[in-house]
Parts: structure tokens; sequence; C-alpha cells
């Protein structure tokens, strides 16, 4: 899987969808969002509709195999919207491979504890996540921070929705690095 995606389920949290689509742009990486069904507009967890630059079959017609550390697959949290990005079984083989090819997958709120908690395993990464979700990506053997935003190799997580731009910048600052990171969070006074 080539690109950077951002996927969107019926029930995502706004803010961190959208936060992260907007500070990786200001930062000038083509992040593309993803509805997971054939629908373009996705319902977030508030009533808010979002129209996804590509639903599922685009982005199935799209795809190159193979992933490196360029390509990110990102995955908002929110309620019911985690479950359901949870319960897509071939979303989910596909976020295995990539991360298992080297892809970047970066989750942030219930999506580290409801989707990469699907990944094989997590021994030794460190991780954080909202409060309550910790338990099935620790029994992978990944460790639990509580940090705001946590990098460890191919994986990033976020905490929660006050989270959403710290976890945003740490994903420029993996694709264009930190002084890119550091000019953005600055222009936007954070």
């Amino acid at each position: 899987m080539k690109g950077i995606h951002l996927f969107l389920a019926e029930g995502f949290e706004e803010i961190e969808a959208l936060a992260t689509v907007d500070v990786l742009r200001r930062a000038g990486i083509e992040v593309k969002t993803v509805s997971i069904t054939h629908d373009r507009t996705v319902k977030g967890a508030h009533g808010i509709p979002v129209v996804a630059d590509w639903n599922r079959d685009e982005f199935d017609g799209c795809q190159i195999p193979g992933s490196g550390s360029e390509d990110v697959m990102i995955f908002p949290g929110g309620m019911p919207g985690t479950k359901n990005l949870a319960k897509d079984s071939e979303l989910m083989g596909q976020m295995i491979r990539h991360y298992e090819d080297g892809g970047v997958v970066a989750a942030i709120c219930a999506a580290p504890g409801l989707v990469v908690s699907q990944l094989p395993t997590l021994e030794g990464k460190c991780f954080t996540c909202y409060d309550g979700f910790e338990e099935a990506p620790m029994a992978k053997g990944g460790e639990y921070t509580g940090e705001p935003a946590v990098t460890d190799g191919n994986l990033i997580t976020g905490r929660g929705p006050g989270c959403a731009v710290r976890f945003a910048l740490e994903i420029v600052k993996k694709l264009k690095g930190e002084e890119i990171a550091d000019q953005v969070e600055g222009g936007m006074l954070v």
C-alpha cells in the first residue's frame, strides 16, 4: 500500500480525523481520506458528515503492493467508528501486511486498543491510547506510556481528541523531520 491514507468509518472522532488531515496538509504531505464503505460521505461521532477523497472501491483500485516507511495508514478513534474499523477484516489484513512490510501505522484514541491490537505482536513497542483501551495492546506486549503522542519505530499513537494536533505533528516528524514539524507547530501557535 503506497501513500498516506486516513480511514473513515461511520462514527469516527471528527477532531482526530480532521485535525490530523489539516496538520499533514499544512506540512505539504499528500494525505487521502478513505471511506471504508462504497459511499464517500461518512458521518462522524458527533453527526458531522465528511466527504472522503476516496470511497473503498476507489482506494482498492489504486493500491500498489508493498509498503515502506514513507507509507502511512492512519486510524482515528471515536465510537462506534473505531469498532467499525476493527471489524473490517479486509482492512485489518491490509494493515497487518502494511506494518509487516515496514509501513507506518498511526492510531489515536480507541484505535490503538481496537485496531493496532490486531497486529500479531507489539512486543516492546511503546504506545498510548484513550484511557481504558490499553489492555489489548499490552496483552500483545506493548508498553503503555500515557503520553499525548508516542512514536516507536513504525508505530505512532495518540491519546485522544485533545492530543490530535500533537499526534499529527508526530506523523509530520516521522515523514518530514523535526524541523518541518517545528515550523508547522510554530505556524499554528501550538
